[in-house]
Protein backbone atom coordinates (compact mmCIF):
# COMPACT_ATOMS: atom_id res chain seq x y z
CA UNK A 1 0.00 0.00 0.00
CA UNK A 2 1.21 3.51 -0.77
CA UNK A 3 1.23 6.71 1.23
CA UNK A 4 -2.22 8.23 1.80
CA UNK A 5 -3.14 10.76 -0.86
CA UNK A 6 -6.27 12.32 0.62
CA UNK A 7 -7.62 12.41 4.16
CA UNK A 8 -9.50 15.70 3.94
CA UNK A 9 -12.92 15.84 5.56
CA UNK A 10 -15.82 16.84 3.34
CA UNK A 11 -18.24 17.40 6.23
CA UNK A 12 -20.91 15.31 4.49
CA UNK A 13 -20.45 11.71 5.52
CA UNK A 14 -21.00 10.46 9.08
CA UNK A 15 -18.17 10.28 11.59
CA UNK A 16 -15.66 7.59 10.78
CA UNK A 17 -15.60 7.70 6.99
CA UNK A 18 -13.07 10.51 6.80
CA UNK A 19 -10.83 8.65 9.24
CA UNK A 20 -10.30 5.89 6.68
CA UNK A 21 -7.04 6.02 4.74
CA UNK A 22 -7.23 6.78 1.02
CA UNK A 23 -4.38 5.36 -1.08
CA UNK A 24 -3.54 3.41 -4.23
CA UNK A 25 -2.70 -0.26 -4.47
CA UNK A 26 -1.09 -2.10 -7.38
CA UNK A 27 -2.73 -5.48 -7.99
CA UNK A 28 -1.28 -7.13 -11.06
CA UNK A 29 -2.17 -5.28 -14.24
CA UNK A 30 -4.22 -2.57 -12.52
CA UNK A 31 -3.90 0.03 -9.81
CA UNK A 32 -6.89 0.61 -7.56
CA UNK A 33 -7.96 3.65 -5.59
CA UNK A 34 -8.89 2.24 -2.19
CA UNK A 35 -10.04 3.55 1.17
CA UNK A 36 -9.57 1.36 4.21
CA UNK A 37 -9.40 1.35 7.98
CA UNK A 38 -11.30 0.51 11.11
CA UNK A 39 -10.92 -2.25 13.66
CA UNK A 40 -11.78 -5.92 13.55
CA UNK A 41 -12.06 -8.70 10.96
CA UNK A 42 -11.91 -7.69 7.28
CA UNK A 43 -15.00 -6.61 5.35
CA UNK A 44 -14.67 -5.83 1.62
CA UNK A 45 -17.26 -3.36 0.25
CA UNK A 46 -17.81 -3.25 -3.53
CA UNK A 47 -19.73 -0.45 -5.21
CA UNK A 48 -21.94 -0.61 -8.28
CA UNK A 49 -22.47 1.20 -11.59
CA UNK A 50 -21.99 4.10 -12.27
CA UNK A 51 -20.57 4.97 -8.87
CA UNK A 52 -17.25 4.78 -7.03
CA UNK A 53 -16.30 3.67 -3.52
CA UNK A 54 -17.88 6.88 -2.20
CA UNK A 55 -21.21 5.09 -2.52
CA UNK A 56 -20.35 3.57 0.89
CA UNK A 57 -19.82 6.97 2.53
CA UNK A 58 -23.02 6.85 4.60
CA UNK A 59 -22.34 3.41 6.11
CA UNK A 60 -18.60 2.69 6.00
CA UNK A 61 -17.80 4.66 9.15
CA UNK A 62 -20.37 2.69 11.10
CA UNK A 63 -19.07 -0.61 9.78
CA UNK A 64 -15.50 0.39 10.62
CA UNK A 65 -16.33 0.34 14.32
CA UNK A 66 -16.44 -3.46 14.27
CA UNK A 67 -14.59 -4.35 11.06
CA UNK A 68 -11.55 -3.43 9.03
CA UNK A 69 -13.36 -2.09 5.98
CA UNK A 70 -11.80 -2.01 2.52
CA UNK A 71 -13.49 0.06 -0.21
CA UNK A 72 -11.87 -0.04 -3.67
CA UNK A 73 -12.93 1.56 -6.90
CA UNK A 74 -13.44 -1.45 -9.17
CA UNK A 75 -11.19 -1.60 -12.21
CA UNK A 76 -12.52 0.75 -14.87
CA UNK A 77 -14.37 2.86 -12.31
CA UNK A 78 -13.48 5.95 -10.34
CA UNK A 79 -9.76 6.63 -10.16
CA UNK A 80 -8.75 3.00 -10.63
CA UNK A 81 -6.94 2.16 -13.83
CA UNK A 82 -8.71 1.23 -17.04
CA UNK A 83 -7.00 -1.68 -18.81
CA UNK A 84 -7.37 -2.08 -22.53
CA UNK A 85 -10.38 -3.97 -23.81
CA UNK A 86 -9.95 -7.38 -25.44
CA UNK A 87 -12.23 -9.05 -28.00
CA UNK A 88 -13.82 -11.39 -25.46
CA UNK A 89 -14.27 -8.58 -22.88
CA UNK A 90 -12.55 -10.65 -20.18
CA UNK A 91 -10.53 -7.68 -18.92
CA UNK A 92 -13.81 -6.29 -17.54
CA UNK A 93 -15.33 -9.62 -16.56
CA UNK A 94 -16.32 -10.13 -12.95
CA UNK A 95 -13.73 -12.90 -12.65
CA UNK A 96 -10.94 -10.39 -13.36
CA UNK A 97 -12.45 -7.85 -10.97
CA UNK A 98 -12.70 -10.52 -8.28
CA UNK A 99 -9.05 -11.42 -8.77
CA UNK A 100 -8.15 -7.73 -8.29
CA UNK A 101 -10.00 -7.71 -4.98
CA UNK A 102 -8.40 -10.92 -3.72
CA UNK A 103 -4.95 -9.49 -4.51
CA UNK A 104 -5.88 -6.21 -2.81
CA UNK A 105 -6.98 -7.99 0.36
CA UNK A 106 -3.90 -10.22 0.35
CA UNK A 107 -1.75 -7.10 0.15
CA UNK A 108 -3.45 -5.86 3.29
CA UNK A 109 -2.74 -9.15 5.03
CA UNK A 110 -6.17 -10.81 4.60
CA UNK A 111 -6.33 -14.24 3.01
CA UNK A 112 -10.04 -14.63 3.79
CA UNK A 113 -12.74 -12.07 4.49
CA UNK A 114 -16.41 -11.11 4.29
CA UNK A 115 -17.75 -9.37 1.18
CA UNK A 116 -20.65 -7.00 0.54
CA UNK A 117 -21.44 -5.90 -3.01
CA UNK A 118 -24.07 -3.64 -4.53
CA UNK A 119 -25.13 -3.86 -8.18
CA UNK A 120 -22.01 -4.62 -10.29
CA UNK A 121 -20.09 -5.05 -7.05
CA UNK A 122 -22.57 -7.74 -6.05
CA UNK A 123 -21.75 -9.58 -9.27
CA UNK A 124 -18.04 -9.40 -8.47
CA UNK A 125 -18.78 -10.61 -4.93
CA UNK A 126 -20.77 -13.70 -5.87
CA UNK A 127 -18.29 -14.58 -8.65
CA UNK A 128 -15.55 -14.44 -6.02
CA UNK A 129 -17.55 -16.76 -3.75
CA UNK A 130 -18.05 -19.25 -6.59
CA UNK A 131 -14.46 -19.19 -7.86
CA UNK A 132 -12.72 -18.93 -4.48
CA UNK A 133 -14.89 -20.43 -1.73
CA UNK A 134 -11.87 -20.60 0.57
CA UNK A 135 -11.60 -16.80 0.50
CA UNK A 136 -15.16 -15.62 1.21
CA UNK A 137 -16.46 -16.27 4.73
CA UNK A 138 -19.83 -14.53 4.38
CA UNK A 139 -21.45 -12.83 1.40
CA UNK A 140 -24.02 -10.05 1.04
CA UNK A 141 -25.40 -9.05 -2.36
CA UNK A 142 -27.53 -5.94 -2.76
CA UNK A 143 -30.23 -5.71 -5.44
CA UNK A 144 -28.98 -8.30 -7.90
CA UNK A 145 -29.74 -11.78 -9.11
CA UNK A 146 -27.03 -13.73 -10.96
CA UNK A 147 -26.13 -12.36 -14.39
CA UNK A 148 -26.96 -15.61 -16.15
CA UNK A 149 -30.44 -15.52 -14.61
CA UNK A 150 -31.01 -11.95 -15.78
CA UNK A 151 -30.25 -12.83 -19.39
CA UNK A 152 -32.13 -16.13 -19.31
CA UNK A 153 -35.26 -14.37 -18.02
CA UNK A 154 -34.99 -11.25 -20.24
CA UNK A 155 -38.33 -10.13 -21.68
CA UNK A 156 -40.12 -6.93 -22.71
CA UNK A 157 -40.02 -5.61 -19.15
CA UNK A 158 -36.28 -6.11 -19.07
CA UNK A 159 -35.83 -4.45 -22.47
CA UNK A 160 -37.59 -1.31 -21.26
CA UNK A 161 -36.65 -1.25 -17.60
CA UNK A 162 -33.03 -2.38 -17.87
CA UNK A 163 -32.43 -0.77 -21.25
CA UNK A 164 -28.90 0.30 -20.28
CA UNK A 165 -27.85 -3.38 -20.12
CA UNK A 166 -28.35 -3.80 -23.84
CA UNK A 167 -27.36 -0.25 -24.80
CA UNK A 168 -24.00 -0.33 -23.02
CA UNK A 169 -23.28 -3.79 -24.41
CA UNK A 170 -23.50 -2.60 -28.02
CA UNK A 171 -20.24 -2.74 -30.01
CA UNK A 172 -17.56 -0.10 -29.54
CA UNK A 173 -17.78 2.83 -30.17
CA UNK A 174 -21.57 3.18 -30.44
CA UNK A 175 -22.47 3.80 -26.77
CA UNK A 176 -19.15 5.51 -26.02
CA UNK A 177 -19.68 8.19 -28.65
CA UNK A 178 -23.31 8.81 -27.71
CA UNK A 179 -22.60 9.01 -23.97
CA UNK A 180 -19.45 11.07 -24.51
CA UNK A 181 -21.44 13.97 -25.98
CA UNK A 182 -22.98 14.66 -22.53
CA UNK A 183 -21.95 12.18 -19.82
CA UNK A 184 -23.49 14.22 -17.00
CA UNK A 185 -26.89 14.04 -18.68
CA UNK A 186 -26.57 10.33 -19.36
CA UNK A 187 -25.37 9.18 -15.95
CA UNK A 188 -27.05 11.72 -13.67
CA UNK A 189 -30.32 12.42 -15.49
CA UNK A 190 -31.22 9.91 -18.20
CA UNK A 191 -30.55 6.84 -16.07
CA UNK A 192 -32.37 5.89 -12.87
CA UNK A 193 -34.79 8.84 -13.19
CA UNK A 194 -32.11 11.21 -11.90
CA UNK A 195 -31.84 9.38 -8.56
CA UNK A 196 -28.09 9.94 -8.25
CA UNK A 197 -28.57 13.71 -7.94
CA UNK A 198 -30.33 13.21 -4.60
CA UNK A 199 -27.29 11.66 -2.93
CA UNK A 200 -24.42 13.39 -1.03
CA UNK A 201 -22.99 16.10 -3.24
CA UNK A 202 -19.37 15.07 -2.68
CA UNK A 203 -20.14 11.56 -3.92
CA UNK A 204 -22.13 12.75 -6.92
CA UNK A 205 -19.29 15.10 -7.86
CA UNK A 206 -16.87 12.17 -7.72
CA UNK A 207 -19.11 10.01 -9.92
CA UNK A 208 -19.53 12.80 -12.46
CA UNK A 209 -15.85 13.75 -12.57
CA UNK A 210 -14.75 10.17 -13.10
CA UNK A 211 -17.48 9.41 -15.65
CA UNK A 212 -16.41 12.31 -17.86
CA UNK A 213 -13.19 10.45 -18.66
CA UNK A 214 -13.60 8.73 -22.06
CA UNK A 215 -11.59 5.79 -20.73
CA UNK A 216 -14.08 5.35 -17.89
CA UNK A 217 -17.01 5.48 -20.30
CA UNK A 218 -15.43 2.75 -22.41
CA UNK A 219 -14.64 0.72 -19.28
CA UNK A 220 -18.25 0.85 -18.08
CA UNK A 221 -19.45 -0.23 -21.50
CA UNK A 222 -16.93 -3.07 -21.41
CA UNK A 223 -18.29 -4.06 -17.99
CA UNK A 224 -21.73 -4.56 -19.57
CA UNK A 225 -20.30 -6.22 -22.67
CA UNK A 226 -18.62 -8.67 -20.31
CA UNK A 227 -21.94 -9.20 -18.56
CA UNK A 228 -23.55 -10.19 -21.85
CA UNK A 229 -20.72 -12.55 -22.83
CA UNK A 230 -18.03 -13.95 -20.54
CA UNK A 231 -19.89 -13.28 -17.27
CA UNK A 232 -23.04 -14.94 -18.53
CA UNK A 233 -21.01 -17.85 -19.86
CA UNK A 234 -19.27 -18.32 -16.49
CA UNK A 235 -22.64 -18.43 -14.71
CA UNK A 236 -24.05 -20.90 -17.21
CA UNK A 237 -21.00 -23.13 -16.84
CA UNK A 238 -21.31 -23.09 -13.06
CA UNK A 239 -24.97 -24.03 -13.20
CA UNK A 240 -24.27 -26.87 -15.63
CA UNK A 241 -21.47 -28.17 -13.39
CA UNK A 242 -23.57 -27.92 -10.23
CA UNK A 243 -21.23 -25.45 -8.53
CA UNK A 244 -22.84 -23.52 -5.69
CA UNK A 245 -22.01 -20.76 -3.22
CA UNK A 246 -21.22 -22.53 0.03
CA UNK A 247 -20.78 -19.63 2.45
CA UNK A 248 -23.71 -18.01 4.31
CA UNK A 249 -25.32 -15.56 1.89
CA UNK A 250 -27.47 -12.52 2.64
CA UNK A 251 -29.62 -11.11 -0.16
CA UNK A 252 -31.12 -7.64 0.21
CA UNK A 253 -33.08 -5.91 -2.52
CA UNK A 254 -35.13 -2.84 -3.35
CA UNK A 255 -38.81 -3.29 -2.63
CA UNK A 256 -39.64 -0.56 -5.14
CA UNK A 257 -37.35 -1.92 -7.83
CA UNK A 258 -37.18 -4.46 -10.61
CA UNK A 259 -36.23 -7.46 -8.48
CA UNK A 260 -39.34 -7.15 -6.36
CA UNK A 261 -41.56 -6.68 -9.43
CA UNK A 262 -40.05 -9.31 -11.74
CA UNK A 263 -38.49 -12.10 -9.68
CA UNK A 264 -38.83 -14.38 -6.66
CA UNK A 265 -35.45 -13.16 -5.52
CA UNK A 266 -34.82 -15.50 -2.60
CA UNK A 267 -35.99 -18.53 -4.57
CA UNK A 268 -33.55 -17.70 -7.37
CA UNK A 269 -30.62 -17.29 -4.98
CA UNK A 270 -31.48 -20.55 -3.23
CA UNK A 271 -30.82 -22.26 -6.56
CA UNK A 272 -27.29 -20.85 -6.40
CA UNK A 273 -26.34 -20.89 -2.72
CA UNK A 274 -26.68 -23.34 0.16
CA UNK A 275 -27.54 -20.92 2.99
CA UNK A 276 -29.61 -17.89 1.93
CA UNK A 277 -31.47 -15.31 4.00
CA UNK A 278 -32.70 -11.85 3.12
CA UNK A 279 -35.50 -9.39 2.54
CA UNK A 280 -36.59 -6.33 0.61
CA UNK A 281 -36.17 -2.73 1.75
CA UNK A 282 -38.77 -0.06 1.08
CA UNK A 283 -36.62 1.89 -1.35
CA UNK A 284 -35.26 2.07 -4.88
CA UNK A 285 -32.16 0.50 -6.37
CA UNK A 286 -29.57 2.62 -4.52
CA UNK A 287 -30.19 1.04 -1.14
CA UNK A 288 -27.03 2.27 0.56
CA UNK A 289 -27.86 5.93 -0.05
CA UNK A 290 -31.65 5.67 0.20
CA UNK A 291 -31.76 3.58 3.39
CA UNK A 292 -28.31 3.95 4.98
CA UNK A 293 -29.38 3.18 8.56
CA UNK A 294 -31.31 0.09 7.52
CA UNK A 295 -28.50 -1.06 5.26
CA UNK A 296 -25.92 -0.54 7.99
CA UNK A 297 -28.01 -2.43 10.52
CA UNK A 298 -28.63 -5.37 8.17
CA UNK A 299 -24.96 -5.69 7.20
CA UNK A 300 -23.79 -5.43 10.81
CA UNK A 301 -26.32 -7.99 11.99
CA UNK A 302 -25.25 -10.51 9.34
CA UNK A 303 -21.50 -9.96 9.35
CA UNK A 304 -20.71 -8.65 12.83
CA UNK A 305 -23.50 -10.40 14.70
CA UNK A 306 -22.36 -13.77 13.37
CA UNK A 307 -18.96 -13.30 15.02
CA UNK A 308 -20.54 -13.07 18.44
CA UNK A 309 -22.13 -16.47 17.95
CA UNK A 310 -19.40 -18.30 16.05
CA UNK A 311 -16.19 -16.33 16.38
CA UNK A 312 -14.45 -14.10 13.82
CA UNK A 313 -13.75 -16.84 11.31
CA UNK A 314 -17.18 -18.41 11.46
CA UNK A 315 -15.95 -21.53 13.33
CA UNK A 316 -17.44 -22.55 16.66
Amino acid sequence: MSTPVDTASDGVFPDGFDDLTLSRASVGEVSLRVRHGGSGPPLLLLHGYPETHLAWGLVAGGLARDSTVVLPDLRGYGDSSKPAAVPGHETYGKRAMAEDCIALMAGLGFDAFDVVGHDRGGRVAYRMALDHPEVVHRLTVLDVIPTGEVWARADARFALGYWHWTFLAQPHPIPERLIGRDPDFFFLDAEFSGALRRFPAVAVADYARCARDPAAIEAMCEDYRAGATCDRRADDEDRAAGRRITCPTQVLWAGRGALEAWYDTLAIWREWADDVTGRAFDCGHFMIEERPRETLAAIRDFHVGSRIATGPTGSA
